[in-house]
C-alpha cells in the first residue's frame, strides 16, 4: 500500500496501490469553480491502482470549458470529491490528493492553467508552471510515460 484516503465523513475510502504517475496544480476556472478553491491537485493514477475499501462514490458530469467530459466522483452522503475522471477514459483516475490521510505525501510536479491562477497564490515551490498545459512527453518521467502507455494499451483506448 502506498496510501489511503477517503471523503470528508469517512463512508469513501480508497488506498492507492502505487504513487501518482505525476502530479498537477490545476489553477483553471473550472478547477476554482467546481472545488470553490484556488486551485486543485490531481495525482494522475491507472485505475487499477486505486482499490475502493468503502463506499461507493457517485460521478457527477460537469461541463468543461474544453468540451471534453469530466465526471467528479463524489460521496453519496458529504459530497467530497474523491477523484475525477476527464475525458471518460475509464482507466485513468485524478485522485484529489487533498483527500489523502497524508496530503502533502504528493507534492505537484507542475502548476499548470495559471493564466487564471488566483493573484495571491504563491508559486515558489520549484515545481514549473505553465500558462496552459505542458508537452508531457518532456515534462513526464519515462517510467510514468512507460506506466501510462501500459494501462491505455491494457485499455484499449486511443488516448
Amino acid at each position: 500500500m502506498i496510501s489511503q484516503g477517503g471523503c470528508f465523513c469517512g463512508k469513501v475510502r480508497y488506498r492507492l496501490k502505487a504513487a501518482p504517475m505525476f502530479v498537477n496544480c490545476c489553477h483553471c476556472r473550472d478547477c476554482q469553480r467546481q472545488s470553490g478553491s484556488a486551485f486543485v491537485v490531481n495525482g494522475m493514477i491507472e485505475a487499477e491502482e486505486v482499490e475502493l475499501l468503502s463506499g461507493e462514490p457517485e460521478p457527477v458530469s460537469m461541463r468543461t470549458d474544453s468540451g471534453h467530459p469530466h465526471d467528479i466522483f463524489r460521496c453519496r452522503e458529504c459530497r467530497s470529491a474523491v477523484w475525477s475522471d476527464y475525458g471518460r477514459r475509464g482507466w485513468m483516475l485524478f485522485i484529489r490528493l487533498a483527500t489523502l490521510d497524508d496530503p502533502g505525501r504528493f507534492p505537484p510536479d507542475a502548476h499548470i492553467f495559471t493564466c487564471s491562477r488566483l493573484p495571491w497564490v504563491n508559486l515558489d515551490g520549484g515545481a514549473p508552471a505553465f500558462d496552459i498545459y505542458y508537452e508531457m512527453e518532456k515534462l513526464w518521467p519515462p517510467e510514468s510515460l512507460e506506466r501510462r502507455q501500459r494501462a491505455r494499451l491494457r485499455a484499449g483506448a486511443e488516448r
